[in-house]
């Protein structure tokens, strides 16, 4: 049987990842010594912050307008992506990935971890954009975007680690 997600429901999954990413991102740059790599760790805890008040501000502006929360989704493909993704088949959004964090990870795992975590959260926020609204999708596109740039300072953090 296939679960149908509400909007509400998809935005608090996004909010969640967020948080996720901030608590994660929060622990990893107390882990690391090297002064720099734990700035851009504690960074990017404040960016996921600032992602999840806009998820935030996004689900409340969508129940506002769209009380029944019934997602545009005429072929139920982005439906469909998105169970994918929450029944845990893409990555587990319910799972806490600073748990996953101990002081014997050296600061190349952890970076790589983040980076993992990065591409997941662009991953769910792509089926995201099929369910908002035109001028949320630009809002969803501009997290997207900072998602990536993220990457990038974290892949040169590791590249400058190696």
């Amino acid at each position: 049987m296939t679960i149908k997600y509400s909007i509400k429901e998809i935005m608090e999954m996004a909010e969640e990842i967020e948080r996720n990413g901030a608590k994660f991102y929060k622990k990893a740059a107390s882990l690391i010594k090297a002064p720099k790599t734990s700035k851009l760790l504690s960074d990017l805890a404040a960016m996921e912050l600032d992602h999840e008040k806009t998820f935030s501000q996004m689900e409340q502006q969508i129940l506002k307008q769209h009380p029944e929360e019934i997602p545009y989704d005429p072929d139920s493909q982005a439906q469909a992506y998105i169970n994918a993704i929450a029944d845990g088949n893409v990555f587990d959004i319910a799972a806490d990935p600073s748990e996953l964090l101990t002081p014997s990870e050296s600061p190349q795992d952890i970076l790589s971890l983040a980076l993992d975590l990065e591409k997941n959260s662009i991953v769910f926020y792509t089926g995201i954009k099929q369910l908002v609204t035109k001028d949320m999708q630009k809002k969803v596109d501009d997290i997207i975007a900072q998602e990536m740039t993220h990457i990038s300072l974290l892949s040169d953090e590791l590249n400058g680690l190696n």
